[in-house]
């Protein structure tokens, strides 16, 4: 069965480009060139995952709305930003709003391409299971198979990328993780600031349900770690 990419991009030329790059990858593509339509077609059927633009014609900020309004839908489908928009600012507003990755129009499409295929690896890995599916460490309680993570039996509403962070972190606690070995037990590509922005909003999720949680470390120069208990 094909996966189902949205592409949410109000330029026609550069949606059908990139859409015609990810059909010559045996992807099915979806186009939509304004908020209120993509979100029409999401409402009835979400798909396996959304490539969204910032700017949205005159409206300036529809591309976050849309990630907000999206997330709220669903906290596993993965979302990335593809804009022109380059600032600091920007990408950390799009992490904060629950986005998987922020890339710019830059980028070649074969990164792109790859960066896509890293995120639908995630979601097989899930599919086909494994011999650890629940892990629990002390108040934490990772799903595997569900992508669910709970915290004093409270459900923890974390992205599809935050999600194998934790695990990544979670599943050998007292084991300092570097950058790069987070990002392949999360098979995506991330810049330092990119994975600083993510461990901060897990902080944050966790925080919101304990504010006294403080199981994530940083071992400045080097990575995080998942304190054991």
């Amino acid at each position: 069965m094909k996966r189902r990419i949205a592409i949410v991009e109000d330029e026609p030329a550069i949606r059908e480009n990139y859409a015609a790059a990810f059909r010559r990858e045996g992807y099915e593509v979806e186009g939509w060139g304004d908020r209120h339509s993509a979100l029409e077609s999401f409402h009835a059927r979400l798909p396996d995952l959304v490539i969204i633009d910032v700017n949205l014609a005159d409206d300036v900020e529809g591309g976050f709305e849309l990630c907000r309004e999206l997330r709220g839908m669903s906290a596993a489908v993965p979302i990335l930003f593809l804009t022109a928009r380059d600032s600091e600012l920007d990408a950390i507003s799009g992490l904060r709003l629950g986005a998987d990755d922020y890339l710019t129009k830059d980028i070649s499409l074969p990164h792109l391409l790859a960066r896509v295929a890293a995120l639908f690896r995630r979601l097989e890995a899930v599919s086909g299971g494994g011999d650890e599916t629940v892990i629990r460490r002390g108040e934490l309680e990772i799903d595997v198979d569900r992508l669910a993570v709970r915290w004093r039996g409270q459900p923890v509403p974390l992205t599809l990328t935050e999600f194998w962070l934790v695990h990544a972190l979670a599943r050998y606690p007292g084991h300092v993780r570097n950058r790069q070995q987070l990002m392949d037990a999360a098979s995506v590509v991330l810049d330092d600031n990119t994975i600083t922005s993510h461990i901060k909003r897990i902080r944050r999720k966790f925080q919101s349900l304990d504010p006294e949680f403080g199981a994530i470390d940083t071992v400045y120069g080097v990575g995080y770690r998942w304190l054991a208990d």
